[in-house]
């Protein structure tokens, strides 16, 4: 059985004690006026400030900030943002005169309030940030360009820390290709929707079952996504997110049950169209770009599929080699039902774990 050990090494590893949807995020709206006067406001997870910042304003508890601690540790979290943000002229122009920051409490966050000059800055005006990037290469930021509900938005990441505030709105194939990557990005640190693929296809040995229960899977969820996205149905998270924890628990336990694989994309299509709320939550802390939101939701729901087929590429040919190196005829390799119940009482382990953290934090 040491083959079966080293997959479930292999797991909890991967799973361990993460949390699925950690969304390590900043918004920032910036603003350039007629007089080349720019306003900046950062919006900062309390937790992540005292991460960055070495302070202690967020309450866990009460899932909020305390005011007085703001107040007491302003300095030292506006001494972090104002060395990680800048306001400057393209091409190496010097930078634009800041004037007096200013930080305030907002529920489980804070705000970084600063202005600058750009009047003796000609040419297009950059704003650049590695708030949270510079620490974590997965962090990324929402910019929303001007004022209004419908300003354009940018979104930076390691790779990609600035935006011209003066040049026109990114292409669509820039959209494109970020909304992409946003998605492929999401599906593999969505560690529940992992354990879901994974719980779904372990009685699975040949191609056509898998390629119904995938199909069945990205349709749903490609209706749900689409349909929250757009605003047209919304269920709150505190449904959504318990609902996928429980998705996960069933079809888990379903494996001692049955083995009837040709069937199961009917099950999966079902809870196919709940994990779509919840890839929606996740694209709706990114935001879609107003002018382009046909091609962001698309991109990004193309990248939640190219990472599940990645994911179950994996898996599948793990799964045969194990079928080889267990089976007691080589020659007839059979799925070890040791191995599938092993593996089904580890998910359905973490999907209840799932399930009770996201009652209780409801």
């Amino acid at each position: 059985m040491s083959g079966v050990r080293l997959l479930l090494l292999g797991i909890v590893l991967a799973f361990g004690t993460a949390q699925a949807h950690q969304v390590n995020l900043s918004t920032a709206r910036v603003t350039l006026g007629a007089d080349r006067a720019v306003t900046v406001e950062v919006a900062l997870k309390g937790s992540d400030a005292d991460r960055l910042a070495g302070t202690a304003i967020f309450d866990a508890a009460r899932d909020a900030v305390d005011p007085a601690q703001v107040v007491g540790s302003a300095a030292a979290i506006t001494a972090y943002i104002r060395s990680h943000i800048a306001v400057t002229g393209a091409d190496g122009a010097p930078p634009c005169e800041q004037g007096t920051p200013a930080l305030v409490p907002d529920g489980d966050g804070v705000i970084y309030r600063a202005s600058y000059s750009c009047r003796n800055v000609s040419g297009d005006i950059v704003y650049r940030s590695t708030v949270l990037t510079e620490t974590d290469p997965s962090a990324r930021q929402v910019v929303l360009i001007g004022d209004g509900p419908d300003a354009p938005q940018a979104l930076l990441d390691a790779s990609n820390t600035s935006v011209m505030l003066s040049a026109p709105a990114p292409s669509l194939l820039s959209t494109m290709q970020r909304y992409l990557v946003t998605g492929i990005e999401h599906i593999f640190l969505g560690y529940d929707h992992i354990a879901f693929l994974v719980a779904v296809v372990l009685w699975a040995r040949r191609l056509l079952p898998v390629i119904k229960i995938v199909t069945a899977f990205t349709v749903a969820h490609s209706i749900t996504l689409s349909l929250a996205a757009l605003n047209l149905v919304i269920i709150p998270s505190i449904v959504v997110e318990p609902a996928i924890a429980a998705s996960i628990v069933f079809v888990a336990l379903e494996n001692f049950f049955s083995r009837d694989i040709d069937r199961r994309w009917r099950i999966t299509f079902l809870f196919g169209l709940i994990h779509g709320f919840g890839f929606a939550g996740a694209l709706r802390e990114v935001g879609l770009p107003p002018n382009a939101v046909a091609v962001a939701l698309a991109a990004f729901n193309v990248g939640v599929e190219i990472g599940q087929v990645a994911i179950v590429s994996l898996v599948i040919p793990a799964l045969m080699v194990l079928d080889a190196l267990l089976a007691a005829d080589r020659a007839k390799p059979a799925r070890a039902a040791p191995l599938v119940y092993a593996l089904s009482a580890l998910i359905s382990l973490l999907g209840g774990y799932w399930f009770l953290t996201r009652i209780i934090e409801a």
